[in-house]
């Protein structure tokens, strides 16, 4: 079975693979300190508390966070005898190379998030990733990643506002029932929801201008479902995208090994 490891910079999720389906998922805390141990002992008590029954063979690792790469590859090698893949490193192929200027490195989850968008939807098509930072990732008619877009992510928006005005708290990220907010916190909270759907449909509309093409716009992340409630612009929600295109690269390079 194949161990998918999904490292962010907030959460990593563990998904086990059966080769017809995900019969696992499990999520923890990005920790670059954590131990390949502490990996272990956390990720076979929690198989053990719902019965699951795996016999891991391969492992594939995308992360944002290089500090934690070294101790998951140790995780992998130590217990379950296999020297995994990791996106964006040279070992590890991509069925279409990224065309973007030289010597820039992108990062692997917005490559995973290519490969798995490309393969359910085709090209022409912005993949939108709600998570640490708010990622748009546009993908050419034959798969490839060209580019892309990079803005805060909502937590880290709300955070930075609260901790630049004294006077404003920590509110929790919600639609709200009317724009005009009549205290701080729904104030807040409008500006928040509402400025980033004008984000959103800006850089996406700047986009098809650019491209000259009505692209498609699939939307991952926890924030996804939210965000959708505000806007008609997603096609499609895909709670799975990442972990999916770590399935479809491990498979391409077994079959081009």
């Amino acid at each position: 079975m194949l161990l998918a490891i999904d490292c962010g910079n907030t959460n990593t999720v563990f998904s086990i693979w059966n080769g017809a389906k995900f019969i696992a998922t499990w999520r923890i805390a990005t920790d670059h300190k954590r131990t390949a141990d502490e990996y272990f002992v956390w990720l076979t008590s929690l198989m053990n508390l719902t019965n699951t029954k795996a016999e891991i063979r391969e492992a594939i690792i995308s992360s944002t966070v290089p500090r934690v790469v070294f101790n998951l590859r140790v995780l992998c090698d130590r217990y379950f005898n296999c020297r995994p893949l990791v996106v964006g490193k040279p070992e590890c192929a991509l069925p279409v190379a990224p065309r973007v200027d030289a010597g820039v490195t992108v990062g692997p989850d917005r490559l995973v998030n290519t490969v798995a968008g490309f393969d359910r939807h085709g090209g022409n098509l912005i993949v939108l990733d709600f998570g640490t930072a708010t990622t748009f990732d546009v993908v050419d008619t034959d798969g490839a990643y060209v580019g892309g877009v990079i803005a805060p992510g909502v937590n880290l928006s709300l955070e930075a506002l609260h901790m630049a005005a004294a006077a404003l708290p920590h509110v929790d990220i919600t639609k709200p029932a009317r724009a005009i907010g009549t205290n701080t916190v729904a104030c807040m909270q409008s500006g928040v929801y509402w400025g980033y759907i004008g984000l959103i449909e800006g850089i996406v509309r700047e986009v098809r201008r650019e491209r000259d093409a009505p692209m498609k716009v699939i939307a991952t992340g926890g924030l996804a479902s939210l965000f959708a409630q505000g806007t008609e612009l997603f096609h499609s929600i895909e709670d799975d995208l990442t972990i999916h295109g770590l399935v479809l690269i491990n498979d391409y390079n077994k079959e081009t090994a």
